[in-house]
């Protein structure tokens, strides 16, 4: 009798990502702005209005996110209904508690209690949905990114010439050889095995080292590589096979279409609770734009899922030189 596969855990309340904070709080307060709305005679009511809400729901907002952050661990452990319904219930004990803050300050005579434990569970519940939603497209997005760079290694033209400047290298330089073949390995196992959500930069830095000393084989002399990395930066966490597709488009963009070759430079610096990752090539004059992005594009969408605001991904064409540029949380 096969086991019954056991239902995948998605955490819902990553409440400790400084984007999901930012957007419960600006959702909270342009629904009481939204609210206040209704029964002001003028702007100046509506203002007053929106500050007495806001003293009340900003609070109950942030006592929300430090319970959900602080119990992060444990949520994790729950399946998705029961952390749904955990949020929802703490939304309305949050409601209560921003009316109880109205109650102490003499704003109202007459707390509405339940209509604030309602309002707040509503609220929950639709930022529940909308972190459920996120978190649950994690998996297929890492899942068809892994799919899309191994079937962009196995482009024939790619492994036919690694294939040849093999069997070329196995008379000449068998211990080269062999180096190419192990690196050319280790390509397709890491796309192959499944890595996560997140690795650490030092590990894409290895990856794409690999990838480069292949490339190297073939371009000999075209392809003029130059590193320089931050030993403190390879702690931070990257999407699986962020570098190694970055350095792909330099080559075929820098390196295959110019006689003479490229420069490829590959830097990553730590900058206080940043980490910067750059990857430059120099570009054939005349050139005009690079492909259709689709690697960019996958890079960028992944990058986002795993970091949010705190993921910045930016590209710029100057003087020659073609820049991707990568911030992520140090």
């Amino acid at each position: 009798m096969r086991a019954r596969p056991q239902p995948v855990r998605v955490l819902v309340f990553d409440a400790c990502h400084v984007g999901v904070i930012m957007r419960a709080v600006l959702f909270v307060e342009a629904t009481m702005m939204t609210g206040a709305m209704y029964g002001a005679a003028d702007v100046i009511d509506w203002l007053l209005r929106v500050s007495v809400l806001t003293g009340a729901a900003l609070p109950a907002t942030l006592a929300w996110l430090m319970v959900a952050c602080s119990l992060k661990s444990q949520l994790e452990r729950l399946v998705a209904p029961a952390q749904a319904a955990f949020g929802i219930g703490l939304g309305a004990v949050a409601g209560v508690y921003g009316c109880g803050l109205l109650r102490m300050t003499g704003m109202t005579a007459s707390p509405p209690w339940l209509a604030s434990a309602c309002t707040g569970a509503m609220l929950s519940a639709l930022l529940v949905a909308a972190l459920f939603l996120r978190a649950k497209g994690r998996t297929p997005a890492a899942t068809a990114a892994r799919l899309s760079e191994l079937q962009a290694r196995i482009r024939p033209h790619f492994l036919f010439n690694t294939l040849n400047s093999a069997i070329v290298l196995v008379r000449q330089d068998p211990a080269r050889a062999e180096t190419l073949l192990e690196d050319l390995s280790d390509l397709f196992r890491h796309a192959l095995v499944d890595q996560g959500e997140s690795v650490t930069l030092s590990q894409e830095v290895a990856l794409a080292r690999r990838y480069l000393g292949i490339e190297q084989v073939r371009f000999g002399e075209r392809l003029r590589v130059e590193w320089s990395l931050d030993p403190h930066a390879g702690d931070a966490k990257v999407p699986p096979l962020l570098l190694q597709p970055l350095v792909e488009n330099a080559v075929m963009h820098g390196v295959e279409p110019s006689a003479s070759g490229a420069q490829v430079r590959i830097s990553t610096q730590r900058r206080g609770s940043l980490v910067v990752i750059k990857v430059t090539n120099t570009v054939p004059s005349g050139q005009g734009k690079r492909g259709q992005g689709v690697a960019q594009n996958n890079v960028r969408d992944r990058l986002r899922l795993l970091h949010d605001v705190q993921g910045q991904f930016q590209t710029a064409l100057v003087d020659g030189v073609y820049q991707v540029r990568i911030e992520v949380p140090a």
